[in-house]
């Protein structure tokens, strides 16, 4: 009984590790953010409820540019039921490997880290919801797979609780 609860505690506590972008920075191919989102980009996703089952698909074209160290990334999306989005983020320079960014539905700024293959991205997303808006803190993950491929997940929730899942490929056009 008492190693059983032993191997409990101990898949318990490696279940609340958190993971860091930093764990990462010996990964390769190396994700340059102002390489990468540079030009014409492609993002074809899904929406997964909290149960995991899919609940809307999209693809979206992504214009992306730099200006004196300020990067933009317009992202025209168009979902399975024809709904059409526009977000436009604004990425300015924090430091090394940091970056500050910014759009139109998002509350106060995101913090973008960088490392190896990887780029984390916390935020807080405002969404339509009924009648009124709703704010989800939002943690993205990407992960560059090839030097034009690149693998992102998000995870959606509210104060603490997880409401859902974004899986998206983002693909680069020289």
């Amino acid at each position: 009984m008492a190693r059983g609860l032993f191997l409990i505690t101990l898949l318990a506590l490696g279940g609340c590790s958190n993971v860091q972008v930093t764990d990462y920075q010996d990964a390769t191919p190396t994700l340059d953010v102002e390489t990468f989102f540079d030009g014409k980009l492609t993002a074809h996703g899904v929406l997964l409820d909290r149960s995991g089952r899919v609940t809307r698909s999209f693809n979206a074209d992504i214009n992306a540019y730099w200006q004196d160290g300020t990067g933009t990334l317009e992202e025209d999306f168009v979902f399975d039921d024809g709904e059409l989005q526009r977000r436009v983020w604004i990425l300015q320079r924090a430091g090394t490997d940091r970056y500050l960014a910014t759009a139109n539905d998002v509350v106060g700024n995101g913090a973008l880290h960088q490392s190896g293959n990887a780029v984390f991205l916390d935020y807080v997303l405002r969404i339509p919801w009924q009648d009124s808006t709703l704010d989800l803190k939002v943690d993205d993950r990407m992960y560059l797979v090839s030097p034009n491929v690149l693998i992102n997940q998000s995870q959606l929730s509210k104060f603490g609780v997880s409401v859902g899942e974004i899986l998206l490929t983002i693909v680069r056009h020289e």
